[in-house]
């Protein structure tokens, strides 16, 4: 039985794993210097990038939320996986052999996550060869009714699921597969006497993780006898998580990110017919409504961040069907509408067709029409509003008006709210300035509160020191005790940070002797020369892998934050070249400020030095000062030969 793996091996995983790449899956990132990445936290609601990653260093950090950590620990927590999960898949990815301590040596089953994977995969390649079938054609034939030949259904994995109760999981079993493992993927179910296959006689699609790895199933019921729903989902599962996925998502990924776009429909044949009409961002939730936990998830692909201009904001376009349930839908859409800085557009096809059916009855081209003819989000919902009324009557106005003043009243940019509010009033045959009354109004009563925390289960405030939903006191957050945003905003207390920032990331460029004189030097923001101390401290093992972790250790704990923002920060450098000249120059200017501090103080006890009783003391102070005019000497020389 394999044991703990050996600690050679998780080093050397990650040292030959490039961050950037394993984070690149899951976040669009950008260049922010020499370097360093940047991009939307995963781990938070943001709209402006806080989420830095340093391949060199091989770690990442949030200024936002204070996440931090290695390749590994991303992995943990984006995935929620164990850590020899997280190691275990990362050495899976680049081919290298792990060993493990009071074992047998290398093994091959893994962990939970990693074999519930494997058995999806070899479920999806199992339906996949049965679609071929005679038993299958009515799967074929569905299909078939629908545009989708088999080179459609090649690309999109679907599969069919035998009528047979027992097919799939002794197939899975022949492949090593245990029963514990069948039932944990969510492939089987527990009867009373025996375990049974979940999906019989269905077509299958395999419903897939951002990097591709089949954790999940939806399951369309295709025979007369079949009394299950129409469609079946894997279950919860520890991979598979119904609130947290999107069909379609491993393949619109690169496309939403490329193109600043997705559109969210409302099934998986939607999303085939889209992605072959050339919609290729197109994805579709799976057996639940869209929500918080979905926006997290495309957010960082989009790039989703307040701030930017409007030309630059990507388009989330929502697909729904005309009828009462797609109009509820829309609702709840709308619900999470404030959750994005982009701009968000409903496409409703016309004769209520949804997107596969709209490419079977008019083609591709219909299909692009449905998205480039969408309406933004703000007039769709502020127009359904007033359709609810008679707005032929006064009464059926004022009572429009006091039901899309909240919307109008919610949008986020001024200048837009000002052109809803003339467009509303157009819409009912209104005045002007009576509808910006009620609009205002509105804003007022929503904006009345005394303050407090949003809660993503309610959609409301929770103000401090009161109750949430769940019983919980809602208190204030605790202060850090040192952090990059705790720092004096002044010039003196940039120029230290800038400094120990060097120290800390390029301390090679800097130079041991350099490093040596900074360490006398004084800061006016305490919590940096902690930070100094430690880099000083660990001279000795400047270009070590373990660099990092080293200065870690030797600050106080209330400290690593601290240490870890400096390390992830970007540096002002296009250049490596440029990068080197910085790093030193910086801290050139840290020693030579407190050399001229120093000289300032010798004079002046110079000054005050008795000519006649202290001959010997002001013969030291001039010592000293000639040795300080030499160190700047000196420090100027190879500054200027160093650039």
């Amino acid at each position: 039985m394999a044991g703990r793996i050996a600690r050679n091996d998780i080093d050397e995983v990650r040292s030959r794993v490039n961050i950037a790449d394993v984070v690149g899956d899951y976040v669009t990132l950008k260049s922010a210097g020499v370097g360093s990445l940047k991009g939307l936290c995963p781990f938070h609601d943001e709209r402006s990038p806080s989420f830095h990653v340093r391949p060199q260093v091989g770690r990442y950090h949030c200024f936002g939320c204070g996440e931090d950590g290695d390749v590994f620990e991303f992995i943990i927590r984006q995935d929620h996986t164990t850590f020899q999960e997280a190691v275990e898949r990362m050495a899976a990815k680049i081919g290298f052999t792990l060993h493990y301590e009071e074992g047998d040596g290398p093994r091959t089953d893994y962990n939970q996550r990693a074999r519930l994977i494997a058995a999806n995969e070899a479920a999806q390649q199992f339906y996949v060869a049965q679609l071929t079938t005679a038993a299958a054609e009515p799967a074929r034939q569905f299909l078939g009714e629908r545009g989708f030949d088999p080179a459609a259904a090649q690309h999109f994995g679907v599969g069919f699921a035998p009528q047979s109760y027992d097919a799939t999981r002794e197939h899975l079993r022949s492949r090593g597969f245990s029963m514990d493992e069948i039932l944990a993927a969510g492939l089987a179910g527990q009867g009373d006497r025996s375990p049974y296959d979940r999906f019989r006689g269905r077509l299958m699609w395999p419903i897939r993780d951002v990097t591709g790895a089949t954790i999940g199933f939806g399951a369309r019921r295709l025979l007369d006898d079949d009394k299950g729903p129409k469609y079946l989902n894997t279950p919860e599962t520890p991979i598979y998580h119904k609130s947290q996925v999107l069909y379609g998502i491993d393949l619109a990924r690169r496309d939403i990110s490329k193109q600043k776009q997705v559109v969210i429909v409302e099934g998986y044949t939607d999303v085939m017919a889209c992605h072959l009409a050339g919609i290729t961002t197109a994805v579709a939730t799976c057996g639940t409504s869209f929500g918080v936990e979905h926006i997290k998830v495309l957010r960082p692909m989009l790039g989703d961040s307040a701030g930017r201009d409007l030309s630059q904001l990507g388009n989330i376009v929502f697909t729904f069907d005309p009828d009462e349930a797609g109009q509820r839908a829309a609702s709840r859409a709308f619900a999470e509408e404030s959750r994005f800085a982009s701009q968000t557009y409903v496409a409703v096809a016309p004769g209520g067709l949804d997107p596969c059916d709209l490419r079977l009855a008019r083609g591709d081209s219909a299909v692009t029409r449905l998205i480039e003819t969408k309406r933004p989000m703000f007039e769709f919902i502020i127009r359904r509003r007033l359709a609810t009324h008679d707005i032929e009557t006064a009464e059926g106005r004022v009572a429009g008006l006091r039901d899309a003043a909240p919307v109008v009243a919610g949008i986020r940019d001024r200048t837009l709210a000002t052109a809803y509010t003339r467009e509303t009033a157009k819409w009912l045959g209104m005045d002007i300035p009576e509808v910006r009354r009620a609009v205002e109004n509105a804003r007022q009563r929503a904006g009345s509160g005394s303050g407090g925390r949003h809660d993503d289960r309610t959609g409301g405030t929770v103000p401090v020191g009161q109750a949430g939903p769940g019983g919980e006191l809602v208190t204030p957050p605790e202060e850090p005790v040192a952090g990059l945003r705790l720092l004096p905003n002044d010039p003196i207390t940039r120029m230290e940070r800038d400094a120990v920032m060097a120290m800390v990331q390029q301390p090679g460029h800097v130079g041991a002797p350099l490093l040596g004189l900074a360490a006398a030097a004084t800061f006016s923001a305490p919590m940096l020369s902690v930070v100094r101390d430690a880099v000083v401290a660990n001279v000795d093992a400047v270009g070590a892998g373990d660099w990092l972790d080293r200065l870690l250790q030797d600050v106080p704990t209330p400290f690593r934050g601290l240490v870890q923002e400096l390390a992830l920060a970007p540096i002002p450098a296009r250049t490596d070249e440029d990068l080197a000249i910085y790093a030193r120059s910086i801290v050139v200017a840290l020693v030579e400020r407190d050399l001229l501090a120093r000289k300032a103080s010798l004079l002046g006890q110079l000054q005050r030095a008795d000519p006649h009783e202290q001959a010997d003391r002001r013969a030291e102070i001039q010592r000293q000062l000639v040795d300080i005019d030499a160190q700047r000497m000196r420090l100027r020389a190879d500054a200027e030969a160093a650039s």
